[in-house]
């Protein structure tokens, strides 16, 4: 692929696309009467899709065992190519021995409006193998504490996987909200290239954005042409914020705070792994694919719990060379509102002491929310916390609906 302006080329050198012509979804659906078929998780859903639209570009499909153990060891691919993240695809015991007398097999999925399961790709097999379960949690989440949702949900798939190139007969749908917002990596660099930018700092977010949030894109934008807000939309924790809410917090505050003409909010599909450091690698190099020069770095990023220390996802870029990784990571400290200075800063900016500083806590903001109470201004902006103080509104009237209903045939 040509570099275009200053934009960075794809991981790899090329942009993927595993999305079928008709005429070869016509073939493929001719034969997939024969073939074994696997029902996709919401997981391996999202990341059908992001093999289908090159944004786990280079890789054409799911990882056999030779790159399957490279990434778990290495954090490379066996061509070197860096790489943080495992892309499997789990198949149930029952069905290894019919999956092992095949070349390939058909991927059935619900997405968005599906009344039924629906194709939605073939993996041409290449490998079946079983994977270390162990040796995953440990290398990818630095733990084998079930209470890890990533280790959770490692634990709790099957032991086989299946390796091969994937061709995707359709997308996924998303709500309309998402959809209205949903951009390939191609459709981005054409974007960029169409508004003149040449430098494009990218921000993940699986959460509403509040001010320190606001702070960290603000200064980076200071240093660059455009910004990529990039919500990732794919599978996350039962107890996030769904990413339709997600999406109108984000719309708003663009309208109001945001010079809109340097600013593109475009939805990443791909699941949450919550791999701390190695996802901030993985997640860097997914940007890079949109056409990211650079990336954000905060404070635990893509952490939960206290499994990884606050500044891992920092150090761990110290292992890889800018060529190698061909994205610029910005990292920024711990956000907080200082009532000395009168605005937001970091400890590199800001001279006074503990007390005069307002961090930022999700915890606490989500309790004050769940109360029916609004955050201070200073913590989120109230067009985003009004969104917010009426979904948990709803949330709470839902679940006493719930309980009546259950009382009520208790009786």
């Amino acid at each position: 692929m040509t570099k275009v302006q200053n934009l960075p080329q794809p991981h790899g050198g090329e942009l993927v696309n595993r999305l079928v012509n008709e005429g070869e979804r016509q073939d493929w659906l001719d034969r997939i009467e024969k073939l074994p078929k696997v029902f996709a998780t919401p997981v391996t859903l999202a990341n059908i899709e992001m093999l289908a639209i090159g944004g786990y570009s280079p890789l054409k499909g799911f990882m056999d065992r030779e790159a399957y153990f490279s990434v778990l060891r290495t954090m490379r691919l066996p061509n070197g190519l860096v790489w943080s993240i495992p892309i499997v695809l789990p198949v149930p015991e029952e069905q290894v021995r019919e999956v092992m007398r095949s070349e390939a097999i058909a991927i059935l999925g619900k997405s968005e409006g599906d009344d039924e399961p629906q194709v939605y790709a073939i993996v041409q097999i290449s490998d079946v193998f079983k994977r270390d379960k162990e040796e995953e949690a440990k290398s990818v989440f630095g733990t084998t504490d079930i209470s890890h949702p990533g280790v959770e949900r490692i634990f709790g798939e099957p032991e086989w996987l299946v390796g091969g190139e994937v061709f995707v007969l359709r997308l996924p749908k998303h709500p309309p909200v998402i959809q209205a917002h949903y951009m390939t990596p191609q459709e981005t660099r054409s974007l960029f290239v169409a508004r003149g930018y040449k430098r494009v700092v990218g921000f993940q977010t699986r959460n509403p954005l509040h001010r320190a949030h606001e702070y960290l894109v603000k200064c980076a934008l200071e240093t660059v042409d455009g910004l990529l807000l990039h919500p990732l939309v794919g599978p996350t924790k039962s107890d996030d914020i769904p990413a339709d809410v997600r999406m109108r917090c984000y719309e708003v505050l663009i309208e109001r705070y945001f010079p809109r003409e340097r600013v593109v909010l475009a939805v990443n599909p791909a699941p949450m792994f919550y791999a701390g450091p190695r996802e901030a690698v993985f997640h860097a190099i997914v940007r890079k694919n949109y056409g990211c020069t650079h990336f954000i770095i905060g404070r635990d990023h893509a952490g939960v719990g206290n499994f990884y220390h606050p500044f891992a996802a920092h150090e761990i870029f110290d292992q890889f060379s800018p060529d190698e990784l061909g994205i610029t990571p910005i990292f920024f400290d711990d956000a907080f509102y200082c009532t000395k200075c009168e605005s937001m800063a970091t400890s590199k900016v800001c001279p006074h002491e503990p007390e005069f500083r307002l961090y930022f806590s999700g915890t606490k903001m989500r309790s004050q929310l769940q109360r029916g109470e609004l955050p201070p201004p200073e913590v989120t902006r109230p067009e985003v916390a009004q969104i917010l103080l009426e979904f948990y509104r709803s949330l709470r009237e839902r679940n006493e609906s719930a309980q009546q209903l259950r009382s009520s045939l208790r009786r």
